[in-house]
């Protein structure tokens, strides 16, 4: 049967896991196997796992394989998952109730199918035509020249010929709603969700960052024995056997000496974050905590005392959104859009705060997506009005 191959997950003995694409018979895709080892270790190795394997089943149906595949029919298949491509792509193949890939899952999607059959072609020395078509380059461009060691002596790119066009960024990315972090702190029901929604609106913590904490990454006091940062802070470290499977998305270099943990990513943290840890520390995890060091865990059911997933935190953040009858969605992310637009505002448009402050990955990058006018503000509607003509 087609939907019988399938990601099995496998816990490893640290703590870790890892996946493979098996069929039917339990045995292991080899194709998929080789490809997926190269990422062992990694976050992107799930995420790829099934990605790779909605295609592998697609390819299946179409008869293909990796000797007779061509890139018309990768374009095909980018087609039939929700790319815009001028050409016929036959059945579209994520039906209802699944919905058609969006732009950043078919960047993701091309990245998987360029890499994997990449590798194959080497690996196995087929399909010559295939590599070459996936094989091309770009000229670079200003910000290509900027990322890059000796950028200005680069004359060309890896380009992936599946991905969708350039300038798919949101320029607007969503925030959250008036006032969101006072209604939702009316609507969650514990100390522990009280300091979720302080957390995420003092700092731009993701949720994976977040969940992962251990109470060894908590230096909430000045002067603390790291020598990294004089006020109250945090490191972020990403680790790959947490027991609730929550991971920092950046891969910081950090270590434990002596007790004290050095490096990863560092927060600043603020009074109204203290106050909600020690009441949070002194009530709920004090009572439920069990042994395993983590910072955020379950108050109730079965497995209270347990770490809390990122997945039950966004949850009770769309929950008490909706009791709060706040419009949309509250998601994790858009505590970290609100706060970086709030901080880029506070400092007078300045995008190497804003980096700084939320560790982005560049100034850049923050200026492009966040660095826009407020179409608001005094300024703003004067320059209209000049343009206008309204100003006499």
């Amino acid at each position: 049967m087609l939907e019988d191959l399938r990601v099995q997950k496998i816990r490893r003995a640290d703590g870790s896991w890892s996946f493979s694409i098996l069929w039917p018979d339990y045995t292991a895709d080899e194709e998929a196997e080789s490809y997926l080892r190269g990422y062992e270790g990694s976050g992107s190795q799930q995420t790829y796992a099934y990605y790779l394997v909605d295609h592998l089943r697609w390819r299946i149906r179409e008869g293909l394989t990796t000797e007779t595949i061509t890139l018309q029919d990768l374009q095909r298949y980018q087609g039939a998952v929700g790319a815009q491509v001028p050409m016929p792509y036959g059945q579209p193949w994520r039906m209802p109730p699944k919905r058609p890939y969006g732009t950043a899952a078919l960047s993701i999607s091309a990245t998987v199918l360029k890499t994997f059959y990449v590798h194959q072609c080497v690996r196995l020395g087929i399909n010559p035509q295939l590599r070459e078509a996936l094989d091309v380059t770009r000229l670079p461009t200003k910000a290509d020249r900027g990322r890059a060691l000796l950028g200005h002596v680069k004359s060309s790119m890896p380009s992936n010929p599946l991905a969708p066009p350039n300038g798919t960024r949101r320029r607007h990315p969503k925030m959250l709603p008036d006032a969101a972090r006072l209604h939702l702190m009316g609507s969650v029901n514990t100390a522990r969700d009280e300091m979720v929604v302080t957390w995420l609106s003092d700092t731009t913590l993701r949720i994976g960052g977040l969940t992962g904490l251990h109470l060894v990454d908590l230096h909430m006091r000045e002067h603390a024995g790291c020598g990294e940062c004089v006020s109250p802070h945090l490191h972020v470290c990403h680790r790959h056997n947490n027991p609730n499977r929550a991971r920092a998305k950046k891969k910081e270099d950090w270590k434990l000496v002596d007790g004290v943990i050095t490096g990863g990513e560092i927060y600043r943290v603020s009074p109204a974050m203290v106050s909600s840890y020690f009441k949070y520390m002194t009530t709920e995890y004090a009572k439920h905590a069990t042994e395993h060091g983590m910072l955020l865990i379950q108050l109730s059911g079965p497995n209270s005392g347990e770490p809390w997933t990122a997945d039950a935190a966004r949850g009770m953040l769309r929950r008490a959104g909706q009791r709060a009858r706040l419009p949309g969605r509250i998601k994790p992310h858009a505590f970290r859009h609100t706060t970086t637009s709030k901080i880029l505002d506070a400092a007078n448009g300045d995008p190497s705060v804003a980096k700084a402050v939320g560790n982005w990955a560049s100034a850049a990058m923050v200026d492009e997506v966040y660095g826009h006018p407020d179409l608001h503000s005094p300024e703003f509607s004067a320059a209209l009005a000049e343009v206008w003509g309204d100003s006499e």
